[in-house]
C-alpha cells in the first residue's frame, strides 16, 4: 500500500473516536495489551512522562518535549489528534515519523490488526511505542487520548504522571461530575511514582490525594508553588501560564528523582521555542494581521472561557467568529461564554462527527446570536475575511477539526 492508502485504511477500517464519537470508544485495555505482546512490549523499553487532563495536556506535553530537547535529550512526543497529517501524532525532536515507517508498521502487522479488530487509537498508540523503542529515544512524553484509566496509553510505567486539570468534557464516557471524572483521569497514577496536578480544585483535590496515598505516590499541586515564575513562552494564550507552572513542577521533581537533568536555561529556551522545537500549532495562533486572525483548538466550556476572556481584551472594532463543533457538544454551556456582540459564521467540520451547520444555526437562533451558515469551514472563513475590515478581529474555533481546515 502507498502512504495515502495506508492512512485511508487506518482512518476507515476501524473506529476512530475523534472522528466518529461514542461508537468508537472502547472501555478496555485488553486489545492494547494483546498488541503490545505481539510487538514484544516496546513500551517496556521506554522512559516516559504521562500527561492527562481536560484542558492543557497537549500544550503541557509539547512544552515538556521542547525543554528536554533543549537539554540535549532525544525526545519522543505522542499527542492527539493531528491537525493536518497523521504523522504529527508521533514525533522525535519535532520531526514526524517517516511515511515509510507507517506503511511498514501496518504491512507487517495488518493480518494481526484485522484479526484482533483493533481500534484506530490502539494501533496508533502501539505504533508510537514501537517507533520510539526502535529509535532509542532517551525520554518520551505521552499524552492521554481520552480519560486515563482505560486509555490505550495507560500500559506504560512512567517516571511521572501529570494531570493538568479536570473539567466537564466527554461526560458520556467519564462521568457527569468532577470527582467522577477526576477518578478516571487519576487512573494514570502508578504505584510509588510521583504525580503532578496542575490545578487545585476543591471538588477533585481529595480524590487525587486519596488515590496517590493508596498508591504510595508523592503528589504535588503545581499551582501551590510558592516561587514567582517569570518564564515566557511562544505559546501566547494567557491560559498557558497555568501550563507553565505545571511543567516547572514536573521538571523540578524529575531533576531530583531521575537521571534526566535540566538547567534553568534549558527551561527558559524550551518555553520560548515550543512551536519551533515540536511543531505545535493551533494554540492562540495568530495567522495574519489587518484584520487580525486568531485560531485556537480549545473545544470545551472551561477552555473556551479562558480564550474568550483573552479575546475580549484584544483591540478591535467588530468581532467575527468562524465556529464549528462536533455533534456531541453541549452548546448550552458554550452560549453563556460566547460573546453576543459578534457575527458568527457557522460551519460543519469535515468529519462524520461534525455537527450539521443547519442544526448549529437552529441552536444559535434559539440563543439569539447573529449568525449565517456556510457549506464548509473554508467558505465560512473566506466570508469572514471578505466581511472584516482592517481593524476588525476574526476568531476561528469550536473544534480542533475546524481549526485544522484553515491552518
Amino acid at each position: 500500500m502507498t502512504y495515502q492508502e495506508t492512512i485511508k485504511w487506518l482512518f476507515s477500517r476501524l473506529p476512530m473516536y475523534q472522528r466518529q464519537g461514542k461508537s468508537a470508544y472502547k472501555a478496555d485495555l485488553s486489545n492494547t495489551l494483546t498488541l503490545a505482546a505481539h510487538l514484544n512490549h516496546p513500551e517496556q523499553h521506554l522512559k516516559t512522562i504521562h500527561v492527562a487532563g481536560t484542558n492543557g495536556k497537549g500544550s503541557t506535553a509539547n512544552m515538556l518535549a521542547s525543554i528536554y530537547q533543549e537539554a540535549g535529550y532525544k525526545t519522543g512526543l505522542f499527542t492527539s489528534p493531528h491537525l493536518k497529517d497523521y504523522r504529527e501524532r508521533i514525533r522525535i525532536n519535532g520531526t514526524p515519523l517517516s511515511k515509510q515507517f507507517v506503511i511498514g508498521f501496518v504491512k507487517r502487522n495488518k493480518a494481526f490488526l484485522e484479526k484482533e479488530s483493533l481500534s484506530f487509537f490502539e494501533m496508533t498508540t502501539l505504533m508510537a511505542f514501537d517507533y520510539f523503542s526502535k529509535k532509542n529515544v532517551d525520554i518520551a512524553i505521552i499524552e492521554v487520548g481520552l480519560g486515563g484509566r482505560l486509555d490505550s496509553t495507560n500500559i506504560i510505567q512512567p517516571l511521572m504522571s501529570v494531570i493538568t486539570n479536570i473539567g466537564l468534557d466527554h461526560t458520556q464516557f467519564l462521568g457527569n461530575d468532577l470527582p467522577t471524572i477526576a477518578k478516571e483521569k487519576a487512573g494514570i497514577i502508578k504505584r510509588k511514582t510521583p504525580v503532578v496536578i496542575g490545578e487545585t480544585q476543591k471538588e477533585t483535590q481529595a480524590v487525587f490525594k486519596a488515590i496517590a496515598a493508596e498508591k504510595a505516590s508523592p503528589i504535588y499541586f503545581a499551582d501551590q508553588l510558592q516561587e514567582k515564575l517569570s518564564y515566557k513562552s511562544d505559546l501566547l494564550g494567557a491560559y498557558q501560564q497555568k501550563n507553565i507552572k505545571t511543567v516547572v513542577q514536573v521538571i523540578t521533581v524529575l531533576n531530583e528523582v531521575s537521571s534526566f537533568k535540566v538547567s534553568n536555561d534549558n527551561i527558559k529556551q524550551g518555553f520560548l521555542h515550543v512551536a519551533k522545537n515540536t511543531g505545535l500549532k493551533g494554540r492562540w495562533q495568530v495567522l495574519q494581521h489587518n484584520p487580525k486572525v486568531i485560531c485556537d483548538t480549545v473545544h470545551n466550556a472551561e477552555g473556551l472561557s479562558l480564550v474568550i476572556n483573552q479575546l475580549m481584551k484584544e483591540s478591535f472594532n467588530s468581532l467575527h467568529i468562524v465556529f464549528g463543533v462536533v455533534n456531541d457538544k453541549d452548546l448550552t454551556s458554550l452560549f453563556t461564554i460566547l460573546p453576543k456582540q459578534a457575527t458568527y459564521y457557522l460551519c460543519k467540520p469535515d468529519i462524520p462527527r461534525g455537527m450539521d451547520e443547519k442544526k448549529l444555526k437552529s441552536e444559535f437562533d434559539k440563543a439569539n446570536f447573529m449568525s449565517k451558515i456556510y457549506g464548509s469551514v473554508n467558505q465560512a472563513f473566506s466570508s469572514a475575511k471578505e466581511q472584516a475590515k482592517e481593524d476588525d478581529l476574526i476568531f476561528v474555533g469550536g473544534s480542533t477539526f475546524t481549526v485544522a481546515e484553515i491552518i
